[in-house]
């Protein structure tokens, strides 16, 4: 069963988030736990972690600001 990635509301005052990069390639294989993407938020940036391990889909370009909510990837098994 895959896994979403959406943009998290990582604060309360939270409304959106700028994707800064991904810290792996599209289509790489990342355990849970390993830092995928980079999030800046209210002047802070912070790194996400995968929430599973599995083949990370890129739904998204990075250097984009998303709200929060917004589907951003997938982890799906291996």
């Amino acid at each position: 069963m895959s896994t979403l990635l959406t943009i998290p509301k990582l604060q309360m005052s939270t409304t959106e988030g700028t994707l800064t990069e991904w810290l792996v390639e599209d289509g790489a294989i990342v355990e849970e736990g390993q830092p995928i993407y980079a999030l800046e938020t209210d002047k802070s940036v912070q790194e996400i972690e995968a929430p599973a391990s599995g083949r990370l889909t890129q739904k998204v370009p990075a250097d984009e600001t998303y709200p929060v909510g917004t589907e951003i990837g997938e982890i799906t098994p291996a």
